[in-house]
């Protein structure tokens, strides 16, 4: 098969999952996340507040999973990589790429501005089928405007170093850009789109019960979008305080 080929169909996820609890940590959520996120059976899923060690709850919820939440979540459907990120004397988290296809490489660049708010970028290098690659960035950037476009221009230089251009990429999770300024400072920069824009506006994506932020996207590079989903309301807002978002894309 040449270089060429057609990529195949992609069913594209990103969720902040809030650690495995509900909206204002009210209950533990993370068994109930895992059935729908197999429900949704995305190919590739892009999350951010993944718990990778917590003792005091282990100690408190008896049925805290044993094995890290990116580990508990793609067990038996997808491999998993995990950049920590946060770390604290009980524990750690950060954010997750789960996948259905081989991951051939791993690297959490940080991106810390703030040294009380550890930010990092979880980039993979992911096998297709038919002997081709995508590039893969998992982000969460800063609740701070001038710390995010640090973060997002330390992204662009990132990416234009391994990644050059028309080579296949996916940039998605939780912005915190209600400004919608990543378009001016990552998008062009880098060739992407933003799946969900309609005349320029992000989706809204926060909070989950009632959506009236943009915070959550997904930019791609050599795909085409299909169709998109945004899972709020109902159960999804029992889950986390973020909607999930879909993106279904194949190659152009």
């Amino acid at each position: 098969m040449t270089d060429c080929a057609p990529l195949p169909r992609l069913h594209i996820v990103t969720y902040n999952i809030h650690k495995g609890f509900s909206q204002f940590n009210r209950q533990m959520m993370v068994h109930e996340l895992r059935d729908r996120l197999r429900h949704l059976n995305p190919d590739i899923a892009f999350l951010q507040e993944v718990q990778g060690l917590h003792l005091i709850h282990a100690e408190r919820h008896g049925d805290w999973p044993a094995a890290p939440q990116h580990e508990f979540l793609a067990a038996d459907t997808w491999q998993a990589a995990y950049g920590r990120n946060m770390v604290y004397d009980h524990g750690h988290h950060g954010n997750a790429i789960l996948s259905r296809f081989p991951i051939e490489e791993t690297h959490n660049q940080d991106v810390t501005h703030l040294q009380f708010e550890k930010r990092g970028l979880l980039h993979c290098r992911i096998a297709l089928p038919q002997g081709q690659a995508v590039h893969c960035v998992c982000v969460h950037l800063s609740l701070f405007g001038y710390s995010r476009r640090r973060q997002m221009a330390a992204l662009a230089d990132y990416i234009e170093r391994v990644a050059g251009d028309g080579v296949p990429l996916i940039i998605a999770g939780d912005f915190n850009d209600w400004r919608n300024r990543a378009d001016e400072h990552l998008a062009e920069r880098l060739g992407l789109e933003e799946a969900f824009s309609q005349r320029g506006i992000p989706v809204r994506s926060f909070p989950a019960a009632l959506p009236m932020f943009r915070l959550d996207r997904i930019y791609v590079r050599g795909f085409r979008v299909e169709r998109t989903e945004v899972h709020q309301g109902a159960p999804w807002s029992s889950l986390s305080d973020h909607a999930a978002l879909s993106a279904h894309l194949f190659r152009r």
